[in-house]
């Protein structure tokens, strides 16, 4: 009886509520990161594309056919067709092609991404000129109304030469009212 007394709370821990995500069911299959494969291929992919990759494949497959046409025949591996060569080459470029193309569909999938942030980038620079224009636009219509430097200068110009030809005139007439 205690034992089920026991059990009773138990199992009402093991109600699933709906609010609550379920934890993931184990599975069978092998269980693996995309992103950490994904960055092993793209490594792999840089290094299948450097001079160094084909520098130790020609010292690979040259040792490789000096070992089996030179040594003596026991201590050959690879007879003359080198079929054995040939399969690990095969092999090699069978697992090379799909980490490659692995390597370029991650990088085309950043590309994207660095468009379309470029793109977005674009598009706020452009609304923002296009602000600005209107605000300078605005700001040369209102302009259009005040006084500008040059406009006072110009109008103190003629008030300067006014003044000087009424001096001009008030010498010529007479005194200047002074004694």
């Amino acid at each position: 009886m205690a034992e089920r007394e026991e059990r009773l709370p138990r199992r009402a821990e093991r109600v699933r509520r709906l609010d609550v995500p379920r934890a993931p069911r184990r599975s069978l299959l092998p269980e693996y990161d995309p992103d950490a494969f994904g960055r092993l291929s793209e490594k792999i992919a840089r290094f299948l594309g450097t001079g160094r990759f084909i520098v130790w494949m020609t010292v690979t497959v040259t040792v490789w056919i000096g070992w089996n046409v030179v040594l003596p025949a026991e201590l050959r591996f690879d007879e003359y067709p080198f079929i054995f060569l040939t399969l690990a080459l095969s092999l090699q470029a069978s697992y090379a092609a799909p980490l490659i193309l692995l390597a370029q569909n991650r990088q085309d999938d950043r590309d994207r991404v660095n468009l379309e942030q470029d793109r977005k980038q674009n598009e706020r620079s452009i609304a923002d000129t296009e602000y600005l224009s209107r605000e300078i636009a605005a700001l040369r219509l209102g302009l259009g109304e005040v006084a500008t430097r040059d406009w006072i200068r110009s109008e103190l110009e003629e008030v300067v030469k006014e003044l000087r030809h009424r001096d001009g005139d008030g010498d010529r007439g007479g005194d200047r009212g002074g004694a």
